[in-house]
């Protein structure tokens, strides 16, 4: 039987717990939060004294603290490329008696990461501290450039890219929560917290389905493990960039400025891969092939060589201006 056929039947096996990832992982509709629970009341009397106060507070916050905010926002609106890669990942069928559990999960799980984008465009729009139509045109281009982040529509390899993303998007959101409080800012503090809580529920999810994948079939699970660290995991906005300027051209300013402020590090990089390993136990994981076997060896040795490697990067002191945020306004 073919690698392809492989990850097709183990994928309509586990669909068969679909149902129960949905109950245990998301939430329904009715009960989730949603942006406006957050936001100035726009039907109540005291509508523009809520904002006038927010756009106070918003004055304190620093200049990297924005560019990373504006950059965690345009990733979180760039959803309509992340549902569309992963409907097409190998055992997703989104056509047939209306789809199958795995693109009702997808569907979901996409309908809960909106509210992201939404909260935190219309925080943006009301703070009065960004240009919000160099930040729609990014947007635009995030949607219009797709990525790619080396999957293919192999599941195994999606799978550990989500599990290590929805990780990674923790750590960003809720180390931008608490600047905030620690700037005075204890509304968006709560605003990214929140955020921050749907993204490790999420990766709960997608390294669940990792673990379920290693207990099925070990060997292939352990060389796309080792495929995707060897490759290195690209960010979701990879492609990020301003108007008017080329793909890709704006994603390594706005790491630096992530860096610098202590939002997502290289050390926080490692530390999600070791993470990893030690969920999915990979020291302990027995009938592997001799490559398979390899595989796990290399994997073992990394994150003590990929902190090696971070100890020697040197991010610039200064910032770079973005057209999103003109120093002007702040």
């Amino acid at each position: 039987m073919s690698i392809k056929n492989i990850r097709l039947e183990v994928m309509q096996f586990l669909e068969k717990n679909v149902d129960s990832f949905v109950e245990q992982y998301l939430i329904p509709v009715e009960k989730i939060w949603q942006p406006s629970d957050f936001l100035p009341n726009s039907e109540g009397e005291n509508f523009f004294e809520e904002v006038k106060e927010l756009r106070e507070i918003a004055k304190e916050l620093p200049y990297d603290f924005w560019v990373t905010l504006v950059g965690d926002t345009i990733t979180e609106e760039a959803l309509p490329t992340y549902e569309s890669w992963l409907m097409d990942v190998e055992g997703v069928d989104q056509v047939e008696n209306g789809g199958n559990g795995w693109s009702k999960w997808i569907r979901q799980w996409t309908g809960e990461e909106n509210r992201h984008g939404d909260l935190l465009n219309k925080y943006l729009y009301l703070s009065g501290r960004v240009n919000m139509r160099e930040i729609e045109m990014t947007t635009q281009h995030l949607i219009n450039d797709g990525f790619d982040i080396g999957t293919g529509t192999d599941p195994y390899k999606n799978f550990v890219y989500t599990s290590f993303q929805e990780l990674a998007t923790y750590v960003s959101h809720n180390r931008v929560s608490q600047i905030a409080k620690k700037f005075g800012d204890n509304k968006l503090s709560k605003m990214c917290k929140m955020i921050a809580g749907d993204e490790m529920r999420h990766h709960h999810a997608y390294s669940e389905f990792v673990t379920r994948i290693f207990q099925v079939d070990p060997s292939e699970m352990m060389l796309a493990f080792q495929y995707m660290m060897k490759q290195k995991i690209v960010m979701p906005a990879h492609f990020l960039r301003e108007s008017g300027q080329k793909i890709s051209s704006a994603f390594e300013q706005f790491s630096d400025s992530a860096q610098r402020i202590g939002v997502y590090t290289a050390n926080d990089y490692v530390d999600i891969m070791q993470k990893l390993m030690n969920k999915w136990e990979i020291d302990k994981i027995s009938n592997l092939t001799d490559e398979a076997e390899k595989a796990r060896d290399y994997l073992m040795k990394l994150p003590a060589r990929m902190a090696r490697i971070s100890e020697r990067l040197v991010i610039p002191a200064e910032s770079h201006i973005f057209k999103w945020v003109e120093p002007a306004r702040l």
